[in-house]
């Protein structure tokens, strides 16, 4: 790297600077063109306009420009029409992208306390019948005070063996 010649701050000045002029030439001679350019199509679309005396020749001059403003309106219609369908046609194809990519936010579920009963009602309808009560069928289990001493006995004896 230190071969490579470095550009002095005056030099990178002037280069700078001479770039600017030429854009700024550039973007003059583009905006004359385009305002050439503009003159010709209203000079095209919008001829001079020649105001007659008579009131006859008036009402003709008023139902051809009533005439035009209709096409013209129609054609913005028809425009505006075609451009809504566009921009349809572009949402729908960006929701199909994103739901292709599988990009989109799941929702967060809430949690819901529900009994097994609810739950086969929500799912079965009127179908359900059957009582789902699971602590009904469960045994009836009687503890006595004596395993419970020896269960801690035999615990404390595990643990002590397992600590030495």
């Amino acid at each position: 790297m230190a071969t490579e010649k470095r550009l002095s701050a005056r030099r990178k000045h002037t280069l700078k600077s001479c770039m600017l002029v030429v854009a700024n030439n550039l973007l003059e001679a583009e905006s004359q063109v385009k305002a050439t350019e503009r003159e010709k199509f209203l000079a095209e679309k919008c001829p001079p306009l020649d105001v007659p005396y008579s009131r006859e020749e008036l009402m003709e001059l008023c139902k051809k420009l009533h005439q035009q403003i209709n096409i013209s309106e129609e054609e913005r219609y028809c425009t505006e029409f075609k451009l809504n369908m566009v921009l349809d046609e572009v949402r729908d194809l960006n929701i199909k992208i994103v739901d292709l990519r599988g990009k989109f936010k799941r929702p967060r579920l809430k949690k819901v306390r529900m009994s097994a009963d609810a739950m086969l009602k929500a799912l079965l309808g009127s179908k359900h019948t059957v009582n789902m009560d699971l602590r009904a069928n469960l045994k009836q289990v009687k503890k006595e005070v004596k395993e419970e001493v020896s269960m801690v006995k035999h615990l404390l004896n595990f643990f002590l063996k397992i600590n030495l």
